[in-house]
């Protein structure tokens, strides 16, 4: 693999780390950037370097129009990453971000002849269940934004700043259409292992949803249930992070 030279506006390291072992790739929820993991790398060992990924339409590639389909986003996603893959990795998603995470691990797999040594998914059903809920992505704004609100990670500061709103809205709805127009299609399990973590209090997705990861590898599958709703990830870091750490050990 060729050794990372020039800025790449798609990886970001909060901390850089080129001694770590291992790098973790983020992928955020709907809406989010790459600063949604800041803080991790204070929670997680030295051995481990954190790289979030920034998506287009926010964060430093906010001039870039937002992906609204699925695999052309994973394919930049994986062009964008390979000089990043000249030591072991894993990858973590939340919610949208654990659905990207499992097609770029399939991509990464097909065309790349990489895996990761781990897949993380947070807050996402698995990709082969069939969503219970209608599509969302094609609401008229004023019901698309109560959507939005009904996963109740929105803080206040731009649930009542209209200006914010606004600028959120096309990157929102954006993302939800990659979601909403995702079409499962049936590959080999992966071989290595997967770990989800649900929310109790996180109506959005069943018991059985969040299990059924566990058809999509060959290996270790866990699921562990944390306190908190859909944002988990926010109020439970630590222990999320320290979960993170044992399994990458």
């Amino acid at each position: 693999m060729t050794t990372k030279t020039t800025f790449n506006s798609w990886v970001t390291c909060p901390q850089p780390n080129p001694q770590a072992k291992l790098r973790l790739f983020c992928l955020p929820h709907a809406g989010g950037s790459a600063t949604v993991f800041r803080t991790w790398p204070d929670n997680l060992p030295s051995t481990i370097e954190v790289c979030p990924l920034e998506l287009p339409g926010r964060g430093r590639q906010m001039n870039l129009s937002p992906y609204t389909k699925m695999q052309p986003l994973v394919r930049e996603i994986a062009q964008n990453i390979t000089p990043y893959l000249d030591k072991p990795f894993a990858i973590f998603g939340h919610s949208m971000g654990g659905l990207i995470s499992f097609e770029l691990s399939r991509l990464l797999r097909s065309d790349y002849h990489v895996t990761p040594l781990h897949l993380f998914i947070a807050a996402r059903n698995a990709p082969q269940v069939t969503p219970t809920k209608p599509p969302i992505y094609n609401l008229p704004d004023a019901e698309f934004w109560q959507e939005i609100l009904n996963y109740n990670g929105t803080p206040n500061e731009v649930m009542q700043n209209q200006d914010i709103i606004q600028i959120f809205l096309p990157i929102l709805r954006a993302d939800f259409t990659v979601l909403n127009t995702y079409a499962y299609q049936n590959q080999l399990a992966f071989d290595f292992p997967i770990s989800v973590f649900g929310g109790l209090q996180d109506p959005e997705f069943t018991d059985y949803e969040l299990e059924a990861w566990q058809e999509q590898t060959n290996t270790t599958f866990d699921l562990q249930m944390l306190e908190g709703n859909h944002f988990f990830i926010r109020s439970h870091e630590k222990i999320l992070l320290r979960i993170i750490s044992q399994k990458l050990e």
